[in-house]
Parts: structure tokens; sequence; C-alpha cells
């Protein structure tokens, strides 16, 4: 029966330890740091919550509606927008939804500052693509529980740690569809824009980025989706909001509290859904990329 263990090659407690005492020296080092550095994207996050609370509900059920309407052209799917956000209201859930909105929005804002300056380094430069291909790749496939062990040891149960784990896991795709988006610009049209002596930045922002809106968007559109199917396990760190009402649904056996705030998930995941659908196609359209 021995013969049937994989051999002793490395010590896995020893391994274990090492990486623990290293972490706990970053930790003691450089936590303090961190959590002044991030202090700002506390207060954004915080900001965007209290303004979405301060607003009176029928301006923020307005604003979507807008939104739906600016995007679809279609006063129908605007105003079943309007009534499944106020459907989330009349159960109660108006305070965690406004909650979840600010974590998913800021989420999203600083994976789009982030991932699209990558996306385009990227699309520059097949180097920097092969070494960030397996970064994304890891980043995309790692059990999301294991980045909030580091998370929480750093800034302890907050909204900080829920946010990073959130942008950490909704990242890849706006940074992947720039990079493919710019590589996908037709030649033709870039040898057309070089005929007229464009400089590579020219390039770049006059044609291949907006060449590559369409799928910029649809990026943008996946990691929006990402950073809404986080709430709930961005509950279990202190991020509060709809996924803290499923947590408890779990914790209480109480199926009515899970349902309702899956619900109000469901309906928030459809509203953005859509709305960042239909503004893509309709600047593809705008550009005569689509039929």
């Amino acid at each position: 029966m021995a013969d049937a263990y994989f051999p002793h090659i490395l010590n896995a407690r020893e391994l274990r330890l090492a990486i623990d005492h290293s972490f706990n020296w970053v930790v003691a080092t450089f936590g303090e740091q961190l959590e002044l550095a991030f202090l700002p994207v506390l207060k954004m996050l915080l900001g965007i919550q209290h303004f979405l609370l301060w607003l009176p509900w029928w301006v923020v059920i307005l604003a979507v509606c807008a939104a739906g309407w600016f995007a679809t052209r279609n006063w129908k799917v605007s105003l079943a927008f309007g009534v499944m956000l106020f459907l989330t209201g009349a159960v109660g859930l108006w305070e965690p939804t406004m909650a979840t909105i600010a974590l998913m929005v800021t989420a999203t804002v600083i994976a789009i500052i982030i991932g699209i300056p990558l996306g385009i380094t990227m699309s520059r430069s097949d180097r920097f693509q092969s070494v960030m291909l397996p970064v994304l790749d890891i980043m995309q496939t790692m059990p999301i529980f294991v980045y909030l062990i580091p998370f929480v040891m750093l800034f302890g149960p907050g909204k900080i740690p829920a946010l990073l784990s959130t942008l950490v896991f909704a990242l890849p795709p706006v940074i992947r569809l720039t990079n493919l988006g710019i590589r996908q610009v037709d030649p033709e049209v870039m040898e057309a824009v070089t005929s007229f002596g464009a400089t590579p930045r020219q390039r770049l922002f006059t044609a291949q980025v907006p060449l590559a809106i369409p799928t910029i968007m649809a990026g943008i559109n996946q990691t929006t989706m990402l950073a809404l199917s986080m709430v709930v396990i961005a509950a279990l760190i202190g991020g509060g909001g709809l996924g803290y009402q499923v947590l408890q649904g779990i914790q209480r056996l109480e199926l009515s509290r899970g349902l309702l705030a899956g619900i109000a998930i469901v309906f928030l995941a459809i509203i953005f859904d859509r709305i960042a659908q239909a503004y893509g196609r309709r600047m593809q359209q705008h550009l005569n990329l689509g039929g």
C-alpha cells in the first residue's frame, strides 16, 4: 500500500509556513501604507453609495429609465427597467440595492481605468501580451475565495477587500476584449490611415480605438456582469448590499429573504446588461460596423 502514495519530495508544511510568514511580514510592513493608499477608493465607493441613498427613490428610477431609453430607444424596455427597480424597493430592498450598485459601479469604473490601457498596451506589444495572457488566465481560473485571504489579512473585513476581490475577478474581460478589438481592426483601414501620414498615436486614437469600441463595450459589459455576480461572495467579508441579504437567508434558513434578494440581483443584471448591450449596438451601427 505504501507504493500507492506519492513520494514526499517537498515538505508541504514548511512551504506553507514560509508563504504564511512572508505574507505576514508584508502585512506588518506595508499594511498601514496600503490602507492609506486605498482610502480614496473607499471614499469613492461610500460617496457613490451615499449619493444614491440621498437621491429620492423616484429620481433614481427616472434616471435608470432615461438611461434605458437613451440606449435602447424603446419606451417599453425603459419602463420595464423602472418597474424592476421599483419592485426592489417595494419589498424593502432599496438600501441594499443602492449599496450593490455602488460596489458594482466602483469596481467597473476602476476596471475600465486599469483594463483599457492594459488592453491597448497588449495590442501593441506581442511580448507584453505573452506575459499578460497567463496572468489573466490565473485571475479567471483561481478560486475567488483564495483572493479573499490576502485582502482580508491586509485590510480586515470591510468594503475594501470586497471591492478588490470583485475587481480582480471582473478585470480580465475588459483587458482581453480591448486587446482583441484593436488587433481585429481591418489592416486595409490601417494602411489607408498610415498612407495619410498618421503617427502611431494618431492611428490608435483616430482609427483603432474607435473601430474597436463595440468589442471594448462587450468587455465592459462582461466586467459589469462579473462584478455583479460577486455580490454574495463580497458579502462574506463585509461587502453588504444584496449579497448580505442572501447570506442572511442562508444563515437563518429564510428562503424568502434569499429569494427576494436573488430576484433583485437578477433585475440589476438584466438592467445593466441590456443597457450596455444596446449602447454597444448603437455605437456599432453609428460606425457602420453592424447590420
